[in-house]
């Protein structure tokens, strides 16, 4: 019989596809990511309970009525962003990443924008801004760093991006970026980048 201590299921998913209109400002080089290839993310509302503030992928619990992983992360993604999920063609998924202080066990799905469709902050409750990334901008050494959690005498490293929206300067950290700093590594497209570089958290936290 499931307990109150059996994690939820959740999923996030990580939808890749080509800018339209706003590529990189990185210098092209010919071992880089194409230029227009960008990420879908998100700014959660500060006045969220669960990491407010913070940059994420679109996404959330699974339903009842959700088939699987996929299923879940698409309709989520239409919830929060506006997005049709008829242009996104799912690639797979990778493996489900527990978050303990959450009690979540989270699967990201891994998509490709093939017929992208215009996204907005269709609940601002929810949701501060939507945005689409370069990843050459992430991959830039530049925008790289960690951030520190420092809580009850323990310390807490991970990496983090500092991304751009119309919104301003965001600091991409903990689960999220987690994320993406494996899949770039896995890729090989990881350039160096400074690991002692600090990045400030959100002022919520």
């Amino acid at each position: 019989m499931p307990t109150t201590a059996d994690p939820r299921a959740a999923a996030v998913l990580m939808l890749f596809g080509e800018l339209d209109h706003v590529p990189s400002t990185r210098p092209a080089r010919a071992e880089a990511v194409h230029r227009d290839l960008d990420v879908l993310l998100l700014a959660r509302a500060s006045t969220l309970r669960s990491h407010p503030g913070e940059v994420a992928f679109p996404g959330g619990r699974l339903d009842p009525g959700d088939a699987d992983a996929p299923a879940a992360a698409l309709r989520e993604a239409r919830e929060e962003t506006g997005l049709d999920p008829a242009g996104v063609e799912v690639l797979g998924t990778l493996p489900a990443v527990p978050l303990a202080h959450s009690n979540h066990l989270v699967r990201p799905v891994l998509g490709w924008w093939r017929a992208p469709s215009p996204v907005r902050v269709v609940d601002e409750r929810e949701s501060a801004a939507v945005f689409r990334t370069p990843v050459a901008d992430l991959l830039d050494p530049a925008v790289r760093g960690v951030t520190v959690l420092r809580r009850d005498g323990r310390e807490w490293r991970g990496p983090a991006f500092a991304v751009h929206s119309e919104q301003g300067v965001h600091t991409l950290w903990g689960f999220t970026a987690m994320l993406l700093d494996g899949l770039f590594d896995r890729l090989g497209w990881t350039e160096p980048w400074d690991r002692s570089r600090e990045l400030p958290l959100p002022t919520e936290r």
